[in-house]
């Protein structure tokens, strides 16, 4: 099931049903994923250099909310994280919030999604610092998560953390053992007391009842952390839904299968088409915000800390290399076929807009 076809097929309702509630960046994206590798996003014209052959090949949309683009991207992603890893432990640490902050967040989402990010990453700093736990400076990945498994707004941050913190002073690793990088009680508190903090000093209106909530923390070891990289990774550029979970489109409904959290056993739900449309364009984030992010010794201008850490552990630093993008092969040879020509829509005439790539120019 292509969401693009959905997209087709059910246009004409979603608009009527939902156009007086569409947020800019959701109309782009929804525009971006029908035009995805059609003309109405440019071509290129290819080459192969050995046989001749020509042909035309269209751009992609390039939007991060769209399923059939954004693989070199989380590619790049993935090697860079890599290639940061320590030798030790890993853990995967969640924040979430309560289900009555949810709409708060929908509402406000720029400014909620900052919140959350600064109040979880400066609560794991500040408790970590604590002589009496970490004594010393933890370094974070952070990734932001907006859906459930059901793809309700489910605002989380994940993030990557490695089993251990750097005392400056001493210029000493203290390495983490345990189920637990931090006490789970304390953090939690910590987190919830800077998030409303946060929200209160911005304006945003919550339901005074979350003080009294308690608030979920999830620990997990995450062994050597490239697992937990690759599954962050897996919806990080590419929108919240794979196309592979899409199993039915029929009748006007639209239906799709999730693992259940609690019972890991396989469900489906079922939406009118127009529905489903915008249960996924509702976690198209603001334009530019970043949703992923680096602290502590792994933030990019922490490289030479970064560096103590792996001399003081005699940890070997990896080489990062850039991953190659997918190559266009010639039908007829199999050939790698060059980028000879361009055109930003289907109305620019080719010629025009030559471009001197390889060996064609």
């Amino acid at each position: 099931m292509k969401i693009k076809d959905i997209i087709k097929e059910y246009r004409a309702p979603f608009e009527r049903k939902y156009s007086h509630v569409l947020l800019p960046g959701q109309l782009k994206a929804l525009y971006s994923m029908l035009d995805c590798r059609t003309p109405e996003c440019g071509e290129m014209l290819v080459e192969c250099p050995e046989c001749g052959r020509r042909e035309l090949r269209p751009h992609s949309c390039g939007n991060r909310s769209c399923p059939q683009c954004q693989n070199h991207e989380s590619t790049k992603w993935i090697g860079h994280q890599k290639s940061k890893l320590l030798p030790v432990g890993y853990f995967l640490v969640t924040f979430t919030v309560p289900f009555e902050l949810r709409w708060s967040a929908y509402c406000n989402q720029r400014m909620f999604f900052e919140a959350l990010f600064e109040a979880s990453s400066e609560a794991m700093k500040e408790l970590a610092a604590n002589p009496r736990h970490l004594d010393g400076e933890v370094g974070m990945t952070g990734v932001l998560h907006t859906n459930s498994r059901r793809l309700d707004i489910h605002p989380h941050v994940h993030f990557i953390v490695p089993s251990g913190a750097l005392n400056r002073k001493k210029k000493l690793w203290k390495k983490k053992n345990g189920k637990f990088l931090l006490p789970r009680e304390p953090l939690a508190k910590l987190f919830k007391g800077k998030l409303l903090g946060i929200l209160k000093d911005k304006g945003i209106v919550f339901p005074g009842k979350v003080y009294s909530m308690d608030w979920g923390i999830d620990f997990q070891d995450a062994g050597s952390g490239e697992h937990a990289v690759e599954y962050l990774a897996r919806y990080l550029y590419r929108g919240v839904i794979s196309e592979k979970s899409i199993i039915k489109n029929e009748k006007g409904e639209v239906t799709f299968q999730y693992i259940n959290s609690e019972t890991k056993q396989m469900e489906t739900r079922k939406l009118p088409g127009e529905d489903f449309l915008m249960l996924i364009l509702r976690h198209v984030l603001p334009k530019g915000f970043r949703r992923t992010r680096d602290y502590g010794f792994l933030h990019g201008n922490a490289q030479k800390t970064l560096k103590l850490i792996q001399l003081i552990i005699q940890a070997k630093v990896p080489i990062e290399t850039e991953p190659e993008r997918p190559v266009f092969k010639c039908p007829n040879c199999g050939q790698k076929m060059q980028i000879i020509a361009y055109a930003m829509s289907k109305n620019t005439d080719l010629k025009e807009r030559a471009s001197p790539v390889g060996k064609a120019a």
